[in-house]
């Protein structure tokens, strides 16, 4: 497939600007540039009022492969046309994206009809958001090594979970979370689990405790479920790694594109500051390369994701995920070093002077905290370690690691 947009996609970004330049007013247009890796804390109600607005306008769910739930279809450049337009508004971070971009495909690709219809109207229509519950303590990138179990009242009744869930986005505003479970008593590694859709709001089988993070921020959480009801099993009972798999092969793709719109706006920002130090007889050659170096990776990891999402079976792609991955985790890493470094010693500064007892606080600038938060860019979504394994293991056919 030849990725290349056509007249009906420009048609298509006319329209996308004109609706979102419409509707980002009033509150929405306060919510602009809030969310979004960092800083998912940032205005979450009138976020989650801006998803109900996307639903009413048919924008939620364009990418899923089958209309009928009150979303729009749209193609594939269709779908990368919305997003830079999106993007490039600065609208409010998503908070229905885990939802649309992931449990909806996988609800598609292995749900039964009952819960599709169940589920997608209300993922459609920006009223029910979802978590994701996989990683544990001790079980983050190896997903196999997971402990929750989820055990039967009766032959025939509901499974209750027990355990504990840790790094989950979006936690503490979700109607739902999907849950990765052993189901099967004494199995191991990746056979006896099930994929099991849990609703959050079980006061005392459910709890969501916040996560503070070294930027001072709480985005992630941990989830405890103590005997917490799961409506439903998607898919066959036991084969919720073959689902949990499917829906990871989910997580990259048009969104990529989006994310890589937002690390333009950042790379901007850090090169403007440079731009400031070089007029003031400051300037650094070794810095100065570094940044061109930066400039340049992001172009190339434009034109790899146009690439991995314009060829003939993609889908298929066993390492295509894990590239794109380890590319941009380590892009974005060394975009946060090089925002302090291009500070000097004025990025150590916070707000205030420091006295005994008084906690750190960051300044109000970027920098600190796209610094801190990068930090973790190589670890959380399958650390560096695991997506070079899968490439050796999938895609080169080198031996397995020894367990």
């Amino acid at each position: 497939m030849d990725f290349s947009f056509g007249a009906e996609d420009e048609e298509l970004r006319g329209r996308a600007r004109a609706w979102l330049t419409e509707h980002l007013v009033g509150p929405y247009a306060q919510a602009v540039g809030l969310g979004g890796p960092g800083s998912e804390h940032e205005g979450a109600g009138i976020r989650r009022a801006w998803e109900r607005e996307l639903g009413r306008g048919g924008w939620i769910g364009q990418g899923w492969e089958a209309d009928g739930w009150g979303n729009r279809r749209l193609s594939l450049t269709g779908q990368v046309v919305w997003a830079e337009e999106y993007a490039a508004l600065r609208a409010p971070g998503r908070v229905g994206h885990i939802g649309e971009n992931l449990l909806a495909p996988t609800l598609i690709a292995y749900g039964s009809p009952e819960q599709q219809g169940r589920f997608l109207p209300g993922i459609a229509r920006g009223e029910e958001l979802w978590c994701q519950g996989y990683s544990e303590p001790g079980a983050g990138s190896d997903l196999a090594g997971i402990r929750t179990a989820a055990v039967r009242d009766a032959a025939d009744g509901p499974y209750r979970v027990t355990g504990q869930k840790i790094w989950t986005s979006l936690a503490q505003d979700a109607d739902w979370c999907f849950v990765l479970a052993r189901t099967e008593p004494g199995s191991r590694r990746h056979r006896g689990l099930s994929f099991l859709l849990v609703r959050m709001d079980q006061p005392g089988r459910v709890e969501v405790r916040p996560i503070r993070q070294m930027s001072g921020t709480s985005e992630f959480n941990e989830v405890f479920f103590d005997g917490a009801v799961a409506a439903e099993v998607v898919g066959a009972e036991g084969d919720g790694w073959t689902v949990a798999m499917g829906l990871l092969a989910l997580e990259r793709g048009v969104s990529t594109l989006v994310q890589q719109i937002g690390f333009a706006a950042e790379l901007e920002r850090v090169l403007a500051a440079y731009a400031a130090r070089a007029a003031a007889g400051a300037g650094d050659p070794v810095l100065r390369e570094r940044l061109v170096r930066q400039w340049a990776e992001l172009r190339t990891m434009r034109w790899n994701a146009l690439r991995t999402l314009g060829a003939a079976g993609a889908a298929g792609d066993a390492g295509a995920p894990s590239v794109a991955k380890l590319l941009w985790g380590g892009w974005h890493r060394r975009l946060g070093e090089l925002a302090v470094e291009v500070r000097g010693a004025a990025a150590t500064a916070g707000p205030a002077l420091w006295e005994p007892g008084l906690p750190y606080e960051l300044g109000l600038d970027d920098e600190q905290r796209l610094f801190l938060f990068t930090r973790a860019d190589t670890i959380y979504g399958g650390s560096d370690e695991i997506q070079r394994n899968i490439i050796a293991e999938r895609v080169l056919g080198l031996p397995k690691e020894s367990s």
